[in-house]
């Protein structure tokens, strides 16, 4: 009690001063104000010298992992974008570049690191929960450094990036706010490294997917100053619309069919199942367009007799039964459909790998309690990438790294509109449409797996097939696997050998 009231009676003889004494204790507060503001440190960087085989070279490269300062037109350090870059020693200024980073948005680049193209990655039981540490930590064999140095990125809010002082984070979370930092840091590091004339490749997973294209919209579209070789898409999203679930819009199901056709196959569940999987998906593909499109477009026009044929096709192709089928009009949610084709097991399966299964709490809910391909990988990745690059790398930071999660409220603003993508039918594939009409030695490669519901197969399909693209400089590459096919040994190899020849091809 008597610390308030001498707070009070403080409080009081400081608003009885005269004018101008309040001024000069105004003023003297923000002098020291600004005189106790902590300057900016240098960016925190660590530069190491490596050795390894990649490709079945050997090649001796540097490793330099830290921040690059993204600042204000005066200068001023706005925020922190940390990266890792490996650079093949002998100074090839004509060698390629690939700028590499992951999706969410909100997650750190450390899946396409240390799953896929860095020196060193993570080794998973395949399709199967992680356990518990310890992740055993192995020379990458299948890393891309015999063709191509690697520049693998975390945006502000992933990884050990971060806003500086008293800027926002938040400034940094958007569709073309995001794009434009990450072109800011790549313009920072052709200056940095001298490498203006390296052919360039961006590329991403996921809602890297997105990003890549907003990229390329800011590096070619709006300054036009950094002309790219081509792009990566791996787990591709680039139409929001297309997948949005809401009550009226047709194409989520005709997208997602595909998909569950090639879970119900590989969980032997599919009617009268051909001999591949390719197979299954180009029988779902050929429906899905035809009289399935068809029937939804109708609605409740649509006769007894087409609503029966397409129910047994629909029942055939999913899986599940023609009463479930009809239960729910003809259009299976992802949800239902993770939950209800190994009901019978007491199983549900993954989303973003559905050849991943789990046991929920509640064997008769309406969709899963959590995701088992997710939840089955997330700790190796995290312990692996924070090891990696605090001990191998010499990385000193207190910060914790940041694998996803860290990032909120996201602008989906895009040509004036905005709102949150399921509101919005927003699409970024018309920017990569309008960059390969206006630079002709672009080329994409688009790497699908055939079990991954996050990103399906043919919403990918279905997005770069509409007017406006030139099919002929668009390759596409199909996995055995989900989301991320690279936890899968095999399609490790075969991505790495499918990119590594997109990149070398002339």
């Amino acid at each position: 009690m008597r610390f308030t009231t001498s707070l009070a009676a403080l409080a009081l003889a400081l608003f009885s001063m005269a004018p101008a004494t309040a001024a000069m204790a105004q003023d003297d507060g923000k002098k020291k104000d600004d005189a106790t503001e902590s300057p900016v440190p240098a960016p925190n960087v660590s530069v190491t010298k490596h050795k390894g085989v990649f490709g079945g070279k050997p090649i001796g490269y540097t490793a330099t992992t830290g921040e690059t300062y993204l600042k204000d037109k005066d200068g001023k350090p706005l925020a922190a974008i940390y990266a890792t870059s490996y650079v093949k020693d002998g100074g090839d200024k004509k060698r390629p570049i690939t700028f590499l980073y992951n999706g969410g948005p909100g997650s750190g680049s450390l899946w396409l690191h240390m799953g896929a193209f860095g020196p060193k990655r993570v080794v998973l039981p395949d399709a199967q929960d992680d356990g518990a540490p310890p992740y055993p930590v192995v020379d990458n064999a299948e890393s891309l450094l015999d063709v191509t140095d690697l520049v693998f990125i975390d945006p502000v809010g992933t990884g050990f990036s971060h806003a500086i002082g008293k800027k926002d984070p938040k400034d940094y979370w958007g569709v073309s706010s995001d794009a434009k930092s990450i072109a800011e840091f790549i313009r920072l590091w052709l200056n940095d490294n001298g490498r203006w004339s390296s052919p360039k490749y961006i590329g991403g997973e996921s809602y890297g997917t997105t990003r890549s294209v907003a990229l390329i919209n800011e590096l070619e579209g709006s300054y036009n100053d950094v002309a790219v070789n081509g792009i990566i898409l791996i787990s591709t999203i680039l139409d929001f619309g297309a997948t949005a679930e809401v009550q009226g819009n047709e194409m989520p199901y005709i997208i997602n069919l595909p998909s569950m056709a090639t879970t119900a196959w590989y969980h032997k569940r599919m009617g009268n199942p051909p001999a591949t999987v390719a197979e299954a998906a180009q029988q779902a593909r050929a429906f899905a367009i035809g009289p399935y499109a068809a029937a939804l477009l109708k609605g409740n026009q649509l006769s007894a007799e087409e609503r029966a044929s397409v129910r047994a096709e629909l029942a055939r192709l999913t899986g599940l039964s023609e009463a479930f089928v009809d239960h729910a009009e003809l259009r299976i949610s992802p949800g239902r459909f993770y939950k209800e084709l190994l009901r019978d097991r007491g199983m549900n399966i993954g989303r973003l790998d559905t050849r991943y299964t789990g046991k929920d709490y509640d064997a008769a809910g309406e969709e899963p309690d959590n995701d088992p391909s997710f939840y089955a990988i997330d700790g190796a990745y995290t312990a692996a990438m924070n090891s990696y690059a605090r001990d191998d790398l010499g990385y000193k930071t207190d910060r914790s790294y940041v694998t996803i999660g860290g990032v909120s409220g996201w602008d989906w603003k895009l040509d004036g509109k905005s709102g949150r993508a399921s509101e919005v039918y927003g699409s970024v594939a018309p920017y990569l449409g309008k960059a390969l009409r206006e630079n002709s030695g672009l080329k994409v490669f688009v790497g699908q797996g055939w079990y991954d519901f996050a990103t399906p197969f043919f919403g990918a399909e279905y997005a770069m097939s509409r007017t406006g693209f030139d099919a002929s400089r668009i390759q596409y590459h199909y996995y055995d696997a989900g989301h991320m096919m690279y936890v899968r040994p095999d399609d490790l190899r075969k991505l790495s050998a499918d990119i590594r020849a997109f990149i070398t091809a002339r």
